[in-house]
């Protein structure tokens, strides 16, 4: 069980209040205060600003909420993992960006969890940065993303690789070229990843390669969610910039169109990454030999 003190400082982070966290944990607030003064007296630090209309972790505070973050998810883990080795049942939580999430490896997941019914696994689709805090606090198993983040914790098995194209719709004039030019996706309305966006940042710093900036394009809506950005495309309403993995089944149906930007080669790599002391490697080399079959019939 986590130390009841950080479990407080988590309500209080969480709430940015002590009367609220109080509520949410069924205590006094004096209680609570009580409970932060006791850390920022073990610690020897403060663990809040509490200046006027302003409520919020210093920097030894976001510390202190990481890792007891990761002691709450790492304790519930262990009681997990016993229950389920008493149960013969491995349980898995994957956490997939959005743009894998449309992608083949939610089917291959699938087949996998098929094939090993005494598997149980949860997705987790999340923005890149929230993936990998939840995987560094232990709050999951495995991720699944685009590139590589340097972190000495992490190791990390390619999946495949992939790249960036412009998606049309099938009634966009420029939908009959083969190749769409920078000049001619200057003039079109585009409907873009948000900038934190693994995709979007891809494709930022390529225009840069070229002397290009975002700022010379008109990007007229930004979306998080990539079905949205597909649909609105569909209906005519702007062009984008996607990875071809996500689009090319509905190239493949003629729901869309997909072409190459000339001077962009816009490659990288979709990677499925994990804590080094992750204990069930043979699992990853399952998952991407049901990936490769799955890639070889599209």
């Amino acid at each position: 069980m986590l130390n009841v003190k950080l479990e407080t400082l988590l309500a209080v982070a969480e709430h940015k209040s002590f009367t609220k966290a109080a509520r949410a944990l069924s205590l006094t607030q004096p209680a609570v205060s009580h409970h932060i003064d006791q850390l920022e007296q073990e610690y020897h630090t403060a663990l809040f600003y509490r200046g006027k209309g302003e409520f919020k972790l210093t920097q030894s505070g976001e510390i202190a909420v990481t890792y007891a973050r990761r002691l709450k998810a790492l304790h519930e883990k262990m009681l997990t993992e016993i229950s389920d080795e008493q149960k013969h049942i491995s349980r898995f939580r994957i956490g997939i960006t959005h743009t894998c999430e449309n992608n083949t490896i939610t089917e291959a997941l699938a087949k996998y969890a098929a094939v090993h019914p005494d598997t149980s696994i949860t997705i987790i689709t999340q923005p890149i940065n929230i993936l990998y805090d939840m995987l560094q606090n232990y709050e999951l198993d495995i991720a699944i993303v685009e590139g590589k983040r340097l972190a000495s914790s992490l190791n990390y098995f390619m999946l495949d690789t992939d790249c960036l194209v412009c998606v049309l719709s099938n009634e966009n004039p420029l939908s009959k070229q083969s190749i769409i030019t920078i000049n001619a996706l200057k003039t079109q309305n585009m409907i873009l990843r948000l900038p934190s966006s693994a995709t979007r940042q891809l494709f930022e710093a390529s225009l840069v390669g070229i002397n290009e900036c975002i700022e010379n394009f008109d990007v007229s809506l930004e979306v998080d969610n990539v079905g949205t950005i597909k649909d609105l495309v569909r209906k005519n309403l702007g062009v984008s910039v996607l990875p071809k993995s996500a689009c090319i089944g509905d190239a493949r149906k003629q729901k869309l169109t997909v072409l190459p930007i000339e001077n962009l080669s816009m490659i990288r790599e979709m990677n499925i990454a994990y804590n080094k002391d992750f204990s069930h490697p043979e699992v990853l080399n399952d998952i991407v030999k049901i990936y490769a079959r799955l890639m070889e019939t599209r």
